[in-house]
This record gives C-alpha cells, sequence and structure tokens, in this order.
C-alpha cells in the first residue's frame, strides 16, 4: 500500500511507530508484543507497515503473544493471533506463562508475568529483543490516572504510564499513548484486521473495567476533553515526580559527605523536606531490594523517623523489617 493511500487512522499509527523506532547504529530486535485487541494489533500492522515499504537493515521485526492461561481456549485464541501477525509478515509466536495471584490481585500477577515473558522470551529467529512495542493508548492512561485518584495516590501514580522504560537490557516503548483508542479501532478496520475483544475488559471484578465504563459518564457530565485532560495530567505529574525522585536520591546519595549504606540517617530524613520524605525511604528500600511498598507501609517507616515512641518495628513484604536503633533505620 503506498503512503498516499492510507486512512487518516492508519497514518496516525504509522506515525506514531515510526517516531518510536531508533536510528540504529546497531541491529535493533524489535518486538511488538500483541494480544490481538485492537490497540496491540493496530500497533502490529503499524511495524508491519514500515517493514514493508521504510525497511531498515538494522531493523528486525517480530510479534509475541503472550498466553496467560487464565480463560479457556485462552491457546487456540493466542494461535490465531500469531497466525494473524504472520499475516501481516511480522515472524510470531506465543509463549505461555504461569499467572499466580497474589497480594495485589489477578491483573497485577498477570501484568507482571507478561512483562517479564516480554523481556526474557526469544524472538522466533532464537534471539532476545531490545526494543518492544505495547499498545496502550490514551484512554488507557487516562484510566491509569482515574484509578490513581481513587486510590487516593501521590503524584508518580499520578503519572501514569511511561512512555518509555527500561527493564534490564530491553527498552519498552509504548507509541500510541498520543492516540485514542477509537483511532486504532478504525485502523484495524481499514487494515481489514478484526480484533479479538479479551471477555476480561468486560469483568466488572477489575476496577481498570470499571474506570473504563466511568469515563463516558463523565465526560457526559463535564464536557468532552476530559480522557484528554487527564492525560495531560499524567505528563505534568510525571515531570514533577521525576524531579522529585531524583531529588530524593541525591539526598540519599550523601550524608555528611559519605554516601548512605545499608542504614537510613534519621537525621538526614527529618532535615529534608516533606515532600521528599516518603520518597527518600521508598529509594532506601529500593536498593534493597523491596520495590513495592503501600502508602500505609511508607507512613508507618515513615513514624519510626517522625513519630518515634519505642515501636518494635514494620513490617513489609518477603518477610522483612524495618527497625530503628538509636537515630538510624535498619532493613533485617
Amino acid at each position: 500500500m503506498a503512503r498516499r493511500e492510507l486512512s487518516p487512522a492508519q497514518l496516525a499509527v504509522v506515525q506514531a511507530v515510526r517516531a518510536a523506532l531508533p536510528d540504529a547504529v546497531h541491529v535493533h530486535h524489535v518486538r511488538v508484543a500483541c494480544s490481538g485487541g485492537a490497540d496491540s494489533l493496530a500497533l502490529a500492522a503499524g511495524l508491519a507497515w514500515l517493514d514493508a515499504h521504510e525497511p531498515d537493515p538494522l531493523r528486525r521485526s517480530s510479534g509475541l503473544v503472550v498466553d496467560h492461561g487464565l480463560q479457556d481456549g485462552s491457546t487456540q485464541v493466542a494461535a490465531g493471533v500469531v497466525e494473524v501477525l504472520r499475516g501481516l509478515g511480522l515472524p510470531s509466536a506465543s509463549v505461555r506463562v504461569d499467572v499466580q495471584a497474589g497480594a495485589d490481585g489477578l491483573e497485577a500477577a498477570a501484568r507482571d508475568a507478561r512483562y517479564a515473558a516480554l523481556a526474557g522470551a526469544l524472538t522466533p529467529t532464537g534471539d532476545g529483543a531490545n526494543l518492544v512495542l505495547v499498545g496502550h493508548t490514551m484512554d488507557d492512561q487516562a484510566e491509569t490516572v482515574l484509578l490513581g485518584l481513587a486510590r487516593g495516590s501521590g503524584t508518580r501514580s499520578l503519572a501514569g504510564m511511561p512512555a518509555m522504560w527500561q527493564a534490564g537490557s530491553v527498552t519498552f516503548v509504548r507509541p500510541l499513548l498520543a492516540l485514542r483508542r477509537a483511532t486504532t479501532r478504525q485502523a484495524c478496520v481499514d487494515w481489514g484486521l478484526a480484533p479479538w475483544d479479551d471477555p476480561m475488559n468486560d469483568d466488572d471484578r477489575f476496577a481498570r473495567v470499571r474506570a473504563r465504563r466511568l469515563l463516558p459518564l463523565i465526560e457526559q457530565a463535564l464536557g468532552p476533553g476530559v480522557v484528554e485532560a487527564l492525560a495531560r495530567t499524567a505528563g505534568l505529574a510525571r515531570v514533577d515526580a521525576d524531579f522529585l525522585d531524583e531529588q530524593a536520591e541525591r539526598s540519599l546519595g550523601q550524608e555528611d559527605g559519605l554516601p548512605v549504606q545499608d542504614g537510613l540517617p534519621v537525621p538526614l530524613v527529618m532535615a529534608s523536606p516533606a515532600a521528599l520524605r516518603g520518597r527518600i525511604v521508598r529509594a532506601w528500600l529500593a536498593r534493597q531490594g523491596i520495590t513495592e511498598l503501600s502508602f500505609e507501609r511508607t507512613q508507618a517507616v515513615l513514624a519510626l523517623v517522625d513519630d518515634w515512641h519505642g515501636q518494635a518495628h514494620v513490617d513489609l513484604p518477603g518477610g522483612r523489617r524495618v527497625v530503628r536503633r538509636d537515630d538510624v533505620l535498619w532493613l533485617s
């Protein structure tokens, strides 16, 4: 298909994918994560169009379908999506993951298993990818911000999903965050593709499904543009959160001229602005392997700093605990 024959929706997708692909100075193995839904299917079609019409000898593309095994017939669905991707010209495969619901619920466990598979699985050509494209849209971003607001979360949660992040040697990119879901659906129609609608996207047990249904009602009450405004909020909050996290890392990096090591000095935290104290605690714990910390646990650890009255300890995930000895917090 010539460039001039692209519909507006197809062109928007292709341009978004093109912008996400780096100017390669060495071979890039680009993997598109595809569930078969409209967003990821349009993303895959956009990458396939670029491979056909703007080939790059330093770019090798493939598709990967993650089968979470949470529904009857999921293996057959995954196989069908693989065939669609191969029909687009993308060498593709599926991988089955084991999802065990943890403290954060089934949805979070499935997400963690999916990204682990996307980062670690071999491509159909027998090697790993160093760039993975994920098909989230502006609507997904708005839902994420709305959920953060509903939970009473801080700036980092309101920052929504990053457009790019690193997991080891793999770079993940969300090229479609500036596009609406309606655009990806129209692009699929224009490419003659039939997306698969996951029944779990209509399951009210999941908070994201309820948020998805709530957004049109909010727009009816407040007027159009709510999705765009929430996505814009995410961008603004991310700039602030990145700056504050950087300041927390700097504060944690030095104490009396020496890098903070195992223990966290209480005077360091107390001397910091209130906006940084929780971030300093989380950064300190992250350095020691505690990367998931709820608001309540963060506040409990901070109470060892600014409301110390002899508490024994604060329990953390994984059976670990924070204790205060004199003016230092320790993780045991």
